[in-house]
C-alpha cells in the first residue's frame, strides 16, 4: 500500500473519529495533517519514530501488535503521545484546530491501522525496513 492510500485511509477514520470537529477541515488539511505524523523531512514514510518507541516494554508489546499480522491491541491517547511525542501530536492538533488531547484521543484508532496496513501485506513500504523480519530485528535490538 502506498503513502498516500495509508493518508486517505487514515484521513477518512480521522475524519469519521472526530465527527462534528473536522466539519471545517478540509480533505487536504486532514491528510497533510496526517502524513505529516508518519513523514520524515524528506517527505518519506518513516515508522522509525514509532519503532523507537519498542524501547518501552508496554508500548513494545502494543506496536508489535500493530505490526504483527494478528488484532492490532488498543492505545489510548496518552500513550499515543508518548509514541509519537507531544510535539508532534500539538503540530498536529494546530493543523486542524482541535486541542492536542482531543487529537492524541481521535488518533488512537488511526494510528494503528496505519501501521498495520503499511506493514502487514508485504508491500514496498514494509520491504523498505528489510520485511518483517527486518523491523522484527529493530524490534530486538531496542529490547536488549
Amino acid at each position: 500500500m502506498e503513502l498516500s492510500d495509508l493518508v486517505q485511509m487514515g484521513s477518512a477514520l480521522l475524519k469519521d473519529k472526530l465527527g462534528d470537529q473536522a466539519a471545517d477541515v478540509d480533505d487536504n488539511t486532514l491528510a497533510d495533517a496526517l502524513s505529516s505524523l508518519f513523514s520524515n523531512e524528506e517527505g518519506s514514510f518513516d515508522l522509525s519514530n514509532i519503532l523507537s518507541s519498542l524501547q518501552d516494554s508496554s508500548i513494545g508489546e502494543i506496536i508489535s501488535s500493530w505490526i504483527g499480522s494478528g488484532e492490532n491491541l488498543p492505545v489510548d491517547g496518552s500513550t499515543l503521545s508518548n509514541i509519537l511525542g507531544s510535539d508532534q501530536i500539538s503540530a498536529f492538533a494546530e493543523k486542524l484546530g482541535i486541542d492536542p488531547d482531543t487529537a492524541a484521543e481521535s488518533l488512537s484508532d488511526v494510528v494503528p491501522n496505519i501501521v498495520d496496513k503499511a506493514t502487514g501485506d508485504g508491500s514496498s513500504i514494509l520491504d523498505s525496513f528489510g520485511g518483517l523480519d527486518g523491523i522484527m530485528d529493530m524490534a530486538n535490538k531496542f529490547f536488549k
